[in-house]
């Protein structure tokens, strides 16, 4: 069976917007991230291990409102109390979390499927988001990451860089296209690279 991408058949490539005379490499650039292993992890009241215990592909699982754990493959974003997603292209992610979140202390769901994830990245990202997102963008820190709205579409905001600034934005798969017109459409003010 062959997984269809959430964005497959809407997800363009090229310039759009208010991009000319504009050096490409300061254009705001749009792409869809696909291949990513989403797994989500919840850990039972009556759980018999210690956060502090646990760890997955050698990360903490945070504990701290809007934090995120990361290494080069895998990021384990801060989701809810005793809640987190796994966000990885490692392999082999699903037998490691297994490994270490036994199904007596954890509930784990592999929600990779139900999800489209879009990156925005560049100078105006931050106002791009400002556009349909109520959270303050500008506190927003490299491996910072929250749950919010974008024009009345509930998604999770992850920082994965401040230089350039880069989010990766999780979407339900059902309101991916509607969230892809959404973002490029607010985009076209500073022109776009779509990836």
């Amino acid at each position: 069976m062959t997984a269809i991408s959430p964005l497959e058949s809407i997800h363009k490539k090229g310039l759009f917007g208010d991009h000319e005379k504009k050096d490409e490499n300061e254009l705001l650039q749009i792409t869809e991230v696909k291949d990513l292993t989403i797994i989500q992890i919840v850990q039972f009241k009556k759980a018999k291990v210690e956060i502090k215990n646990t760890k997955i592909d050698d990360l903490d699982l945070p504990e701290d409102n809007s934090k995120v754990s990361f290494n080069n493959q895998t990021r384990i974003l801060w989701n809810a109390p005793k809640t987190w997603l796994i966000i990885s292209n490692k392999e082999n992610i699903n037998e490691i979390i297994k490994k270490n979140c036994s199904d007596t202390n954890f509930a784990v769901t592999d929600i990779s499927h139900s999800r489209a994830v879009i990156q925005i990245s560049g100078f105006n990202s931050r106002d791009v988001l400002k556009k349909g997102c109520p959270l303050n963008i500008n506190e927003f820190k490299k491996n910072n990451c929250a749950g919010s709205i974008f024009h009345g579409i509930t998604i999770v905001v992850d920082c994965i860089n401040d230089k350039p600034d880069t989010f990766n934005l999780f979407v339900l798969r059902s309101f991916g296209e509607s969230f892809y017109h959404h973002i490029t459409d607010a985009a076209l003010e500073y022109g776009y690279l779509g990836v």
